[in-house]
């Protein structure tokens, strides 16, 4: 992979409007209608690499306007072609990590080429798939889709990746941090080796290089802003309080200040349902955003929170990628992120549209480290008000977690579903359903193999229905 960087990137900013880029006219209509008139930086550089049919790695964080970088030149392609799509087929194809972002996307391509006659698909898991399945048959110029549910598609023939001229794979990183990389790869096998592939992430670990040379073929390399630089719009301050007086600074700050729209985040799925319980409890009107709810869910809280009747939006990480919305004053980081890169994705959530905002992260004693790992890769000293008891600098950082692909010890004593030591709680009794099949007490379960490939194949449904639910 022989990356370059973008032809002429000080003559690309001078490119003051959307005319300057020979964008067609329904589409500069949409544009319009949406309210954008000035480009940003990334789109100066990305829609005319896109429009000059160049592969493109792009790294850019969030709110630098990559969305819009990416669906106007593809509009702009679709728009003037006169073929129509075949059924069961498409000639865009656009991953994304999580649902809330699939839905983002098609959003913003719908609202883009609102005058003209693109099409678009959206393919997501957490829905019933007789509508996809259908709207698939009629054939589209883009599919907007989460690879797990789009594999089930592609299975089953509802969709044929035979056609795709451009595939577009949006927040690569997170998607390798979910696992999908091996979804990625079968897709990607399966399209056309002659197509434009674009590749954009918030930031380039060294799987995102390989993917890069694996899939692109010369391409261009944009990056405006550096992924850990957070957008100097954002007023940041650090809370410092003891871990039993968390949930107390958290209501008392949210009470206390005129909140426009704020994001909570949490670490966990349900740490996030426990924040938005107990803010409930106190008064606080949330709802909670995260994996285990479902589509439906998902989408009436997204949609409360864009229309101002529900202020306070609690999520995961996750489920955050995707959330679109201008107005958002505050980020609170309920639980600091284990990985530092993903401090700054957070409170890119605010400060949008030219708008400046405010980022608040509540840090107790165990977390030191963590804060210092933010403060580290941003390079900034952030404003503390300490009140723990002993004081911040003198806290002693919490043991990193062990990760999911370290060895787990006693991992062998796992049987069958059961652990030695529940057997063990249990005496050892013979189940009344051993004894009913094999009509001996303390029986085992028979199986048509081996305990260990039963295990790992349902080790694997499992990680497969995972993912097909994001």
């Amino acid at each position: 992979m022989d990356c370059h960087r973008a032809d002429v990137i000080t003559e690309r900013l001078f490119l003051k409007n959307f005319d300057n880029f020979g964008l067609a006219d329904v589409i500069l209509r949409g544009i319009s209608a949406e309210g954008y008139t000035i480009p940003t930086p990334i789109q100066c550089e990305v829609i005319p690499a896109i429009m000059a049919r160049k592969d493109v790695l792009g790294i850019a964080q969030t709110g630098t306007g990559k969305t819009a970088a990416f669906v106007l030149p593809l509009l702009q392609a679709h728009n003037a072609a006169k073929a129509r799509p075949q059924p069961k087929s498409c000639r865009t194809l656009i991953l994304t990590p999580t649902r809330e972002l699939a839905s983002q996307i098609a959003a913003n391509v719908r609202a883009y080429g609102q005058f003209t006659p693109v099409s678009v698909v959206e393919i997501v898991g957490g829905v019933k798939a007789g509508p996809q399945i259908r709207a698939l048959n009629k054939g589209a110029d883009m599919v907007v889709a989460t690879p797990g549910r789009l594999e089930d598609h592609v299975q089953t023939g509802a969709l044929k990746l035979d056609q795709v001229t451009s595939v577009v794979l949006d927040e690569a990183d997170q998607m390798l941090d979910l696992g999908f990389a091996p979804s990625i790869r079968r897709i990607i096998s399966k399209l056309p080796k002659n197509r434009q592939t674009i590749l954009l992430s918030a930031t380039m670990p060294k799987q995102i290089h390989k993917l890069a040379q694996d899939f692109l073929t010369d391409p261009v390399e944009i990056s405006v802003t550096p992924a850990s630089r957070p957008i100097e719009r954002i007023e940041q301050s650090v809370l410092a309080v003891e871990v039993i007086a968390k949930r107390d600074a958290l209501v008392s700050y949210l009470s206390s200040n005129d909140i426009e729209r704020a994001i909570v985040f949490a670490r966990t799925k349900r740490g996030a349902d426990k924040v938005t319980k107990f803010l409930g409890a106190s008064g606080l009107a949330a709802n909670a955003i995260h994996g285990n709810k479902s589509q439906s869910q998902r989408e009436r809280a997204l949609g409360a929170f864009r229309d101002g009747s529900m202020k306070i939006l609690v999520a995961t990480d996750i489920a955050a990628r995707g959330i679109d919305v201008d107005d958002v004053s505050h980020v609170i980081n309920y639980d600091l992120p284990e990985v530092a890169e993903v401090y700054v994705h957070r409170i890119g959530r605010t400060a949008r549209a030219g708008k400046s905002g405010i980022a608040l992260t509540l840090c107790t004693p165990p977390e030191i480290g963590l804060l210092k790992a933010i403060e580290k890769l941003t390079g900034n000293k952030i404003a503390t008000e300490d009140r723990t008891e002993d004081g911040l600098a003198n806290a002693v950082p919490a043991a990193p977690e062990r990760r999911s692909n370290a060895p787990r010890p006693n991992n062998n004593k796992r049987r069958n579903g059961r652990t030695q030591s529940t057997q063990k709680s249990a005496g050892n009794r013979p189940s009344s359903q051993n004894q009913r099949k094999s009509g001996k007490p303390g029986a085992k379960p028979r199986s048509d193999m081996p305990t260990s490939g039963l295990n790992r194949m349902l080790n694997k449904s499992g990680k497969q229905q995972a993912a097909r639910s994001l």
